[in-house]
């Protein structure tokens, strides 16, 4: 059978160094090297069965060194969904420059015998993952560091804290830098009241993580937490209103003071009301800090959409 690349040419049986040995660092039932007269097996009949990711690499190719592990880890985690296959350029040139290979590392992707999709480079773990997912219809299975992690959330919000933060901790020894990971734990010593280690557990979620939903939520909390240590008497602060109602740092202060308090209504309430009367006071302070408040809750959480919808009466009206 002819072998057919992207451009439609089909690739010659011919050449080739012969049967590819094991790659170092090549593991796994669904991962495999091959080469030039094996691809037809291994790539195109193959992928009639289940889709099959095929990595162009070299010995000499420093960012192949960093995608290669990942990919492999990312495809071993499916579960079978998929495959891995391994190309070496240097030992299989004819394959490279029939599908055209200007650079490497290149993933191609193939289903049915045909590419279907791929990308150039060396990317981020989360990336591989949900490029394995929507190759899979999203049948890839979990990693065993979300089913550890599904267990810490389950024990969490049935405030078992200790077996959380466990579970937490596991799930970032087996995928390092995992950011739901990193900011549950964080969450496990803000709830104890351990604000300087919540911060530094959020320093190990890896780059491409950072800007994760969960992440940024407990960094907002951090700052909530550090806010609140400043916090005034709440007797004292309503008695200054009282004098002065138009004492806004009074009244801002009062709503830190109410959320180191764990009463985070009234601070929304007393937050809305600092905008209401005077919304650009001290640069905006109050709906900045509405806006940390948004964050730490999360888009979800009914005092969040409450209160954005109060605050956009007030600003639009």
């Amino acid at each position: 059978m002819a072998i057919i690349g992207p451009s439609g040419r089909p690739l010659s049986r011919s050449g080739g160094n012969g049967p590819v040995q094991p790659g170092a660092g090549t593991s796994g039932p669904n991962i495999k090297d091959s080469g030039i007269e094996t691809f037809a097996a291994d790539v195109l009949e193959a992928s009639r069965e289940k889709p099959v990711i095929v990595d162009f690499w070299a010995p000499w190719c420093g960012p192949c060194k960093q995608l290669g592990p990942l990919l492999e880890k990312v495809v071993n985690e499916a579960k079978g969904a998929v495959r891995l296959v391994k190309i070496n350029i240097d030992e299989n040139q004819e394959i490279a420059q029939q599908l055209r290979i200007q650079s490497i590392p290149t993933v191609y992707a193939f289903r049915n015998g045909q590419p279907v999709d791929g990308f150039m480079g060396a990317i981020p773990e989360s990336q591989l993952r949900a490029f394995v997912q929507q190759l899979t219809g999203g049948s890839a299975g979990v990693s065993a560091a979300d089913d550890t992690l599904a267990v810490a959330e389950g024990a969490y919000a049935s405030g078992d804290l200790a077996t959380a933060a466990q579970g937490y901790a596991q799930a970032l020894q087996d995928e390092p830098g995992h950011p739901k990971a990193a900011a549950g734990l964080a969450r496990c010593y803000l709830k104890s009241g351990d604000v300087e280690r919540a911060r530094k557990t959020l320093q190990l979620v890896r780059p491409d993580g950072a800007e994760d939903e969960a992440i940024r939520a407990v960094e907002a909390e951090v700052k909530l937490r550090e806010q609140a240590a400043q916090a005034g008497d709440t007797a004292e602060l309503r008695a200054r209103l009282d004098t002065n109602p138009n004492d806004h740092q009074a009244r801002y202060d009062l709503a830190l003071a109410l959320d180191a308090k764990g009463d985070r209504t009234g601070a929304l309430d007393t937050l809305l009301d600092i905008v209401r009367r005077d919304r650009n006071w001290n640069d905006q302070a109050a709906r900045k800090h509405l806006v940390t408040l948004f964050e730490a809750m999360g888009p979800t959480d009914p005092r969040t959409i409450d209160a954005r919808r109060r605050l956009s009466s007030i600003l639009f009206a």
